[in-house]
């Protein structure tokens, strides 16, 4: 809120005291704009329509003949300003506060209450910040950017945040304030202009800009004005950047030896290395695809979605599963949800500093600012643009990269990182390669946690190596079974009379699953694979559908009616909690031999063909509750191993451990680990029992739990460490009073994320295991928990 303290009593004063009546009431109409907006809740009904006061301001220029603001005169504004208080008066019911200690103190109440406001709680969210502290005000002089024609106003980088090259980056306006800069109601021009406009102060903007960063050590956001000629700076602060620059300005910065690669590391969220492996528009698709605007490149990434205007909107179909571009002529922090929940944005005003942008960059997601030859009409729902009218729904792509529109939807092509992974790039071809490769290299060489992968293919496999996985750390063998070739045989043993019949059809799966865990050692090399028994409760193979059911009982020479009475019986209330994991094993221990032996006779095959280093499979039994569970399975799996090597004439080195997923399972670790040889924590249905909540119903109720503070973050998604942590530690410290050499790792969806990650790394796991796209963010995520840990010990290691 600018120029508080300005009344109808000041405005003359300040008019005499400047000498200049116009710059007195640009003043006064900014401040009853912002304090009714920010204060009294005078804004636009919805993010449909145009703000109150902005309509004012644009009928005036209309009804005086001109094209910006800067050319009303004195009583134009004058008039603006009484305009200004009428409308307060008749939306609020009182005259625009008088009183400027009324003024101050609304102000400073107002930024408080904003801690509570529904984009600050999303914010948080988003963010996983803590909802207890509040926020701070700060009360600070006026200096002005709009007082003469040797003013200005700005925001500047020390380095462009989009792509971390060290420039000076940034905006700024002549005759202007900061909010017309950051909100976009007016296209900026680029920093490096104010070298023609005011080359003294470009220079001074520079060295400035050099010394904050040198200070700080890091790259800085700040927010500057010249008045009459002066150069004042208003702010500064981190500035927010893409994951690209904030690998590139980590890797810089240490090689110009403001920080060493300690710091550089702590200095790049884990997240970021997302932005490296995002694909972009493939340029054959580009090139047939309609060009219909171009803007600001503010945002990089490459997005494709449909139209959207509202947030609202944009929320809604995002619950749905849909792909949205926001569309605004301009945003502000209202939009905070849709920009959220949308692929990308898009917005006719503003430039790379604008609140779209900012928020682009922050969130990692394509943006384009400042496309003024694209026309939005709200109410009619339309983006016109290159000749054409592309309504809400319609598809459009952007460019974040080079500042493009296009019409319809673009193909994509992998990122550079992911070509020379893929061998189909050089790697000293791809500066940003050589950036990953250097981060990465950094991150192992500081990590202590190993870190895995789920894959349940050789493809995955092999994509996981070459984002640097040492392992597999869970293959669900379930997911083999549903290929076209071999689930009827799947089938035929779940619609089994007998045990006679079973093992009949179990025959016919053994070749596929040796098949497959074959190659999958053999992607491997010789690095740890754990693989999961079968998990899933048996009526999730059978078809729901009762054409797909008839089919079946044909194929399979059965009566429809004993088909329908087998699904019947096999299909629970609660199949979570129903007949899965170990006690399908226990019931059909056929199901555990057969599974066993396609390990091991795998495991001695694929030693033999690929002449490598000998195959270490992790046999890992589900959903152990009692040690006595874990016990019965584990003699049937070392009793078909002794069979299988005698046969080969050869041996293997196997392991036999638990996923731990039942609450009982943790707290009776002890027992547990004298049978088991290595934990993994499932804490995907850890946290769904020992929260007593399902991951598929929570919906109808988890946004007003996090709106309520009941829940701080999405426990499926971040660790909840004082209810799921406390069982995993448990099971930590009762497991290793056992068995002193347990290995333990995680294989949930929490393994690939960084906070999760760092509760990993306190409660003393071996491992972590994530899908391999996010391998990358785990290595750096590990590095990051261990340098946060023990920092004086690595500052011990780097001085010997």
């Amino acid at each position: 809120i600018l120029h508080r303290g300005l009344t109808d009593e000041t405005v003359a004063g300040g008019a005499s005291a400047s000498g200049d009546r116009r710059f007195a009431y640009d003043c006064y109409r900014r401040f009853i704009h912002m304090y009714a907006d920010v204060v009294l809740g005078v804004r636009a009904d919805s993010d449909t329509l145009a703000d109150p006061f902005e309509e004012l301001l644009e009928d005036l220029k209309c009804e005086t003949g001109v094209e910006q603001d800067t050319d009303l005169d004195a009583e134009s504004l004058a008039r603006l300003t009484d305009d200004y208080k009428d409308l307060v008066r008749v939306r609020i019911g009182t005259a625009f506060p008088q009183d400027v200690e009324d003024q101050l103190w609304g102000a400073i109440g107002a930024v408080f209450s904003s801690w509570h406001n529904e984009r600050a709680v999303i914010y948080r969210q988003r963010y996983a910040i803590a909802n207890s502290p509040g926020t701070a005000v700060s009360v600070q002089a006026m200096v002005f950017g709009n007082r003469r024609g040797n003013s200005a106003t700005g925001v500047a980088f020390t380095r462009d945040p989009a792509t971390g090259e060290r420039t000076l980056y940034g905006e700024y306006l002549m005759n202007a304030q900061g909010e017309d800069v950051v909100a976009g109601i007016r296209t900026p021009k680029p920093v490096a202009e104010l070298a023609n406009d005011m080359p003294g102060l470009y220079e001074e903007l520079d060295c400035v800009g050099s010394k904050l960063e040198r200070h700080f050590g890091d790259m800085q956001d700040f927010e500057f004005t010249i008045e009459d000629g002066r150069l004042y700076l208003l702010q500064t602060r981190v500035g927010k950047r893409t994951g690209l620059a904030a690998v590139r300005i980590a890797v810089d910065m240490q090689a110009e030896g403001l920080h060493d690669r300690k710091a550089a590391l702590m200095k790049i969220p884990a997240d970021s290395i997302d932005s490296l492996l995002s694909p972009t528009f493939d340029p054959q698709a580009v090139a047939a695809a309609p060009l219909i605007a171009r803007g600001l490149p503010a945002g990089p990434g490459a997005a494709s979605g449909r139209i959207v205007f509202t947030s609202e909107e944009a929320d809604r179909l995002a619950k749905r599963g849909e792909r949205m571009i926001l569309c605004r002529t301009q945003t502000n922090p209202e939009d905070l949800k849709g920009m959220l929940a949308s692929e990308g944005f898009l917005t006719t005003r503003g430039g790379v500093s604008s609140h779209a942008a900012l928020v682009a960059r922050q969130l990692g997601k394509a943006c384009v600012c400042g496309a003024s030859d694209i026309a939005i009409d709200y109410a009619e729902r339309t983006l016109t643009a290159g000749g054409r009218v592309l309504r809400e729904g319609d598809a459009i792509s952007l460019d974040g990269f080079t500042g493009t529109v296009y019409a319809g939807e673009i193909a994509t092509s992998p990122s550079e990182v992911r070509r020379v992974l893929a061998s189909e790039m050089k790697g000293e071809d791809s500066t940003w390669y050589r950036l990953y490769e250097t981060v990465m290299s950094w991150a192992d060489a500081y990590r202590r946690l190993a870190v895995r992968t789920n894959a349940d293919s050789p493809a995955m496999a092999e994509d996981a190596v070459r984002y640097g996985a040492q392992g597999i750390g869970l293959c669900r063998t379930e997911h083999m079974f549903f290929e076209a070739d071999r689930i009827d045989a799947m089938r035929q043993m779940i619609l089994a009379h007998d045990e006679a019949e079973r093992r009949a059809a179990l025959a016919k799966l053994l070749p596929y699953q040796r098949g497959d865990f074959e190659k999958v050692f053999i992607a491997m090399a010789g690095r740890p694979v754990t693989i999961r028994l079968l998990d899933p409760p048996l009526h999730e193979f059978l078809p729901a559908e009762p054409e797909v059911r008839r089919a079946l009982a044909a194929k399979l020479g059965l009566p429809e009616g004993v088909v329908e009475e087998r699904v019947d019986n096999l299909t629970e209330v609660n199949p979570m909690l129903g007949c899965r994991g170990c006690r399908l094993g226990i019931l059909y221990p056929e199901i555990t031999e057969t599974q066993a032996r396609a390990i091991f006779e795998a495991a001695i095959s694929a030693t033999a063909r690929a002449n490598t280093t000998p195959v270490r499979p992790e046999i890992m039994v589900p959903l152990v509750g009692f040690a006595e569970e874990l016990a019965h399975q584990a003699a049937i799996i070392h009793r078909v191993a002794a069979e299988v090597m005698e046969e080969a004439a050869t041996k293997v080195a196997y392991q036999v451990g638990t996923m731990i997923e039942v609450p009982r399972a943790a707290l009776t670790a002890d027992e547990i680990a004298q049978v088991a040889e290595f934990f993994s924590f499932g804490t995907n249905d850890l946290t769904q029992m020992a929260l007593g909540l399902s991951r598929d119903d929570m919906g109808s109720f988890f946004d007003p739990y996090l709106s309520k503070e009941i829940y701080a973050t999405n426990p499926f998604a971040r660790i909840d460490e004082k209810g799921v942590g406390r069982l995993i530690q448990e099971a930590v410290r009762l497991g290793r009073e056992t068995r002193k050499d347990l290995k333990i790792g995680i294989c949930g969806e929490h393994g690939g994320d960084p906070a999760s990650i760092a509760f990993c790394e306190q409660a003393g796991l071996d491992y972590v295991s994530c899908s391999p796209p996010r391998v990358p963010v785990a290595r750096l995520a590990a590095a990051q928990a261990a340098l946060a840990s023990r920092p004086t010990l690595w500052s011990a290691l780097d001085r010997s």
